[in-house]
């Protein structure tokens, strides 16, 4: 977390996601995200609302950058692992990588803004990832479509990092008028078998 209160992770990934897909457009908003404030961590809530502001005028876009940044979030964060465990990830039970993949997409939101609380509800079939405080679904007037588009694509890759394909559904979203953000997870039916008792988990 920076100083300012918004992750390092988050602002790194949208930058690179921008240059990717709007590189004649990335000088303006490096006006914000500048080069010194991704250095120095002091990038706030105030240059990163701007930011996204611009980019939902920016039409498809938007949910094209959203998504390759929560892409490069993820993948950073699993690079960001202890070796032992990046490498233990791809050979563990599905249903042990399933209660990893869901803790880290939940460190991954805390991460990103002060003020973000996340919480895993499992179920049989499904499971949820419910969001407060969405940096991306602060918004003053209601969106016509979900804004959580980061953080779908971020869960979506975390999954696929730990080879456990998962279809990652947005289910509500505050930047419509929902109360929370929610996504829904559906995974592979083996990674629902139950966990045996003897496993602890750290």
């Amino acid at each position: 977390m920076s100083e300012a209160g918004i992750g390092r992770v988050i602002v790194a990934s949208l930058h690179q996601a921008i240059g990717d897909v709007l590189p004649s457009r990335l000088d303006f908003y490096e006006n914000w995200l500048s080069a010194e404030g991704l250095r120095g961590g002091t990038i706030g809530q105030a240059q990163l609302s701007a930011v996204l502001s611009f980019l939902r005028r920016e039409g498809d876009a938007y949910s094209i950058i959203m998504t390759q940044a929560g892409s490069y979030a993820a993948d950073w964060t699993v690079d960001g692992l202890r070796r032992g465990a990046r490498s233990s990830g791809g050979i563990a039970p599905a249903w042990l990588r399933r209660r990893r993949i869901l803790r880290l997409g939940a460190q991954l939101v805390r991460d990103g803004w002060v003020r973000s609380r996340a919480t895993v509800r499992r179920g049989r079939g499904a499971a949820r990832l419910v969001i407060t405080h969405s940096v991306f679904c602060d918004v003053r007037e209601p969106s016509p479509t979900p804004l959580c588009e980061f953080y779908a694509a971020a869960v979506t890759r975390l999954f696929e990092r730990f080879a456990l394909p998962a279809h990652v559904e947005i289910e509500s979203c505050r930047g419509t008028g929902g109360s929370e953000c929610t996504l829904t997870i559906a995974v592979s039916a083996a990674a629902e078998e139950p966990a045996p008792s003897e496993v602890r988990l750290s």
